[in-house]
């Protein structure tokens, strides 16, 4: 099937492989529209009817945030493009207008396919007595009650704001739902053109509204934000009649452009950078269905707009969505049974991290296992009067981060405490600034990265002085250190001191903040000077025992695999004969089972209650196992463009348990998509007993407690 025109899903099924084959036009597949089948495949897990309902609304809100950051970057980077005359085809076969065609039709389907999908599961929440009502609906006691909400909450926030000669159109903030309002005045000439108005729909107050409870009932009702304004719109507009009413929604682009080496101070350049952002050039225009003619025109020549516009059978912006499944009390039979979270069993029964990591490596697998060990692990080395140093990287932390309170702790109390702090992680910026700031106050050295590089890499390093010696702790994992986002996505964590990762971690810390040369890594890869080689070097290693007749496989866990080096090394393994399993819950540029090109690459992915995020790497080596966790997708901007580690997992006990943790994941029938040579993906035939990856692997910490015991 040709890559260039949308395929028919039914069409697809009936595809014989060889034909499917046949009329691949090339051997790559477009990131951006791999995204996009991602994000069907999130969708579809709204639309699944054995996800708990509420677990149902959360899916279709991460649609809707999702599609806003693809928007918001990706799409206005090919609006860039466009605007600057860039004409020239990317190695997936497509130029940037070519490209953003093929996207808006991809996603204005699945935005059609979102929407049906969430009058399906209104409907069901209905059922549940979760109602979102219409004021009309309303009986007379509610009405009142909402006629007092709306004027003594919402109407003193509002401001309406006309557009004519002498009001020019106003900032239209990101992001945000607005109404647009037509007005005439009692007597004008119907053929005269309406008055032009548009209200922003207040984002500092709750979108959905609680309703009073009906006598004698058990519902909980709602109503939407706009839904009261609109209703009310004629006490903003005295004198005249509204004539139509209809939100429309812009987003913007929000991708920072810094000039850094120019820059004197990275945080004020980046604060600058910030406040523009509101002023980005419009990339989308979402309007309700059934929006005015004129309202519409209005919109499209204030903000240039022409093609990149979704009319919605429904509310915009249901992210609120999420916030609804996570605040409503009760309904525990609409959400998946809340995960225990062990504490990891080596630290279950001693204060003493140091004690245990002198014996022994840990793993530690969330969310399965409690981010509370790290956070614990960081606080102890706060207080501990022994620790001389503390060093970390930080890219997005939680709200009221437990870990930025024990190293402020730690500075004041006289330690050396050094936080790399990256400032610009994308749309925690603002955040990350507000932490440096705090930090340094404590007496923290903050260091914000090198020019031209965003500091990815996860790693803490405490070094501790004990007896006639200083020994090295070290933390190494695959996820942010953010205690919140740890209890949804799926990462491990290896806490160790072995002098070699000590070392290295030392000489790590020191080419961030300093003037170190490059360093000859005993045990890490880092990017962007090594971590590349040193896969491509792993990668023909297995190809050359293949190629020997010595056991030869990879599988390798990740995010995103869109840099195409990395896909032309792992189709010369294939046709050396090794065994490439990939794991990849995102973007996939591999074309996996082409003959004589990737027929021994399978591509899976799986999207389920957790977010798989972590990056496990496998390399058979000839029976001599290496294991590797690193917090690099193999994307160009992360082997590149970011400073990235990989870190080899040497305990024998530690790597057996990475091991399970891939196997049970290539085991998944339930929520595993296999990617298809032609770009689609397809549910893994389940014609065994059910097997969902997730679920079996909460069972993995009691695994380790019996093999631990034994």
């Amino acid at each position: 099937m040709s890559i260039a025109r949308e395929p028919d899903l039914k069409e697809v099924k009936e595809l014989k492989e060889v034909k499917e084959v046949k009329e691949i036009s090339t051997k790559y597949l477009n990131r951006d529209l791999s995204w996009i089948e991602f994000n069907w495949r999130v969708l579809e897990e709204a639309q699944d009817a054995s996800t708990p309902l509420l677990e149902r609304v959360k899916f279709l809100s991460i649609v809707s945030s999702n599609l806003d950051e693809f928007m918001s970057v990706r799409v206005a980077g090919l609006k860039d493009q466009i605007k600057a005359g860039y004409t020239k085809k990317d190695f997936t076969g497509y130029t940037p207008a070519g490209l953003i065609k093929r996207i808006m039709k991809r996603t204005a389907k699945m935005v059609t396919e979102q929407y049906k999908t969430y009058r399906e599961v209104t409907r069901l929440l209905t059922k549940e007595g979760i109602v979102f009502t219409e004021y009309e609906d309303l009986n007379t006691t509610q009405k009142k009650a909402m006629d007092a909400y709306y004027h003594d909450i919402i109407f003193p926030v509002l401001t309406p704001m006309a557009v004519d000669q002498s009001r020019p159109f106003p900032l239209v903030h990101n992001q945000s739902v607005y109404l647009a309002v037509l007005l005439v005045r009692e007597g004008d000439d119907p053929d005269e053109e309406p008055y032009f108005a548009i209200i922003q729909v207040p984002s500092n107050l709750s979108r959905y509204i609680s309703v009073p409870t009906r006598p004698n009932s058990k519902k909980t009702e709602f109503i939407l934000l706009e839904e009261l304004i609109e209703h009310h719109i004629e006490s903003l507009f005295s004198g005249y009649i509204p004539i139509s009413v209809h939100g429309f929604r812009v987003t913007r682009n929000a991708d920072l452009t810094l000039n850094e080496e120019g820059a004197e101070d990275l945080l004020e350049e980046i604060e600058k950078e910030l406040r523009r952002r509101r002023w980005g050039a419009p990339v989308r225009l979402e309007v309700q269905e059934g929006i005015h003619p004129y309202a519409l025109a209005q919109l499209q020549d204030e903000f240039e707009i022409e093609e990149q516009i979704f009319e919605i059978d429904g509310p915009l912006d249901i992210t609120y969505f999420m916030k609804l499944a996570g605040t409503l009390s009760g309904y525990e039979n609409l959400r998946y049974p809340r995960v225990a979270a062990k504490y990891p069993i080596e630290f279950e029964d001693t204060n003493d991290f140091f004690e245990v990591l002198k014996q022994k490596d840990v793993l530690v697998h969330h969310p399965y296992e409690t981010f509370d060990a790290v956070t614990d692990f960081i606080i102890h080395a706060a207080y501990d009067p022994k620790v001389l140093a503390i060093k970390m990287t930080l890219y997005r932390a939680s709200g009221n981060s437990p870990i930025i309170q024990a190293l402020a702790r730690a500075a004041e109390s006289g330690k050396q405490v050094t936080v790399v702090v990256e400032l610009k992680a994308r749309f925690d910026e603002e955040r990350n600034i507000a932490w440096a700031r705090m930090l340094e106050k404590s007496g923290c050295h903050v260091v914000y990265g090198l020019v031209g590089l965003k500091t990815h890499a996860k790693i803490t390093l405490v070094v501790r002085q004990e007896e006639q010696t200083l020994r090295r702790y070290v933390h190494v994992g695959t996820g942010n250190y953010n205690d919140s986002t740890a209890r949804l996505y799926t990462d491990v964590g290896l806490f160790t001191s072995n002098s070699v990762i000590g070392e290295d971690a030392s000489a790590l810390f020191n080419e961030i903040t300093g003037y170190s040369a490059p360093h000859d890594w005993q045990s890490f890869a880092v990017a962007p000077t090594d971590l590349k080689d040193k896969l491509f070097e792993l990668i023909e290693r297995e190809a050359a025992h293949a190629r020997a007749g010595r056991p030869a496989r990879i599988i390798a866990k990740m995010n995103s695999l869109s840099n195409q080096e990395m896909v032309d090394a792992l189709y010369a393994a294939s046709q050396a004969g090794v065994k490439i399993e990939l794991i990849i819950r995102g973007v996939c540029c591999l074309r996996p089972g082409v003959p004589g090109i990737s027929e021994n690459i399978t591509v899976r992915s799986i999207v389920d209650r957790f977010l798989e995020h972590s990056r496990i790497y496998y390399f058979e080596n000839g029976g001599l196992v290496d294991v590797y966790l690193s917090s690099a997708d193999w994307m160009t901007r992360n082997l590149t463009r970011r400073i990235e580690l990989m870190c080899p997992v040497l305990d024998q006990e530690m790597k057996k348990m990475m091991i399970q943790i891939l196997n049970v994941t290539l085991h998944d029938n339930v929520k595993a998509r296999e990617l298809m040579p032609n770009g689609m993906y397809s549910r893994i035939k389940n014609e065994l007993t059910p097997y969902r990856s997730q679920f079996e692997a909460m069972k993995i910490t009691s695994w380790k407690k019996l093999r631990l015991e034994s």
